[in-house]
């Protein structure tokens, strides 16, 4: 069994588990794109786990519904304007980095910067 993302118009309407035979006798089969649950950011990891196994990534990422799909890869809704698309990873990237001190932080878009979330 695969995944498949029904796309339409760019977007993921639903992501379901099938056989390719299945796929293939939809009357809408065109709209069904195979997915990957375990790709993420374009590398190919072990089930159920954070370790690269070198196998080929599908697509990028798994696909979610609402998200984008551009013929080439997945990728979620932008979440703020100033962020940019990474094609080598189909990820959203920030203008400024995330701090890596330990702390939690939420993205601030009208200032453009990391805030310290308080506890």
């Amino acid at each position: 069994m695969s995944h498949f993302a029904q796309v339409k118009n760019n977007i993921v309407q639903q992501v379901i588990v099938a056989e390719q035979d299945f796929i293939n006798t939809l009357p809408d089969s065109t709209d069904w794109v195979q997915t990957s649950y375990n790709t993420r950011g374009g590398i190919h990891y072990a089930p159920n786990s954070y370790t690269p196994d070198g196998g080929t990534q599908l697509r990028y990422n798994y696909a979610g519904i609402g998200y984008n799909y551009d013929g080439v890869g997945f990728y979620e809704p932008q979440p703020y304007p100033s962020w940019t698309l990474d094609k080598t990873t189909y990820t959203w990237v920030s203008p400024v980095p995330y701090p890596t001190d330990g702390q939690n932080y939420t993205w601030n878009e009208v200032n453009q910067v990391w805030d310290v979330v308080s506890s």
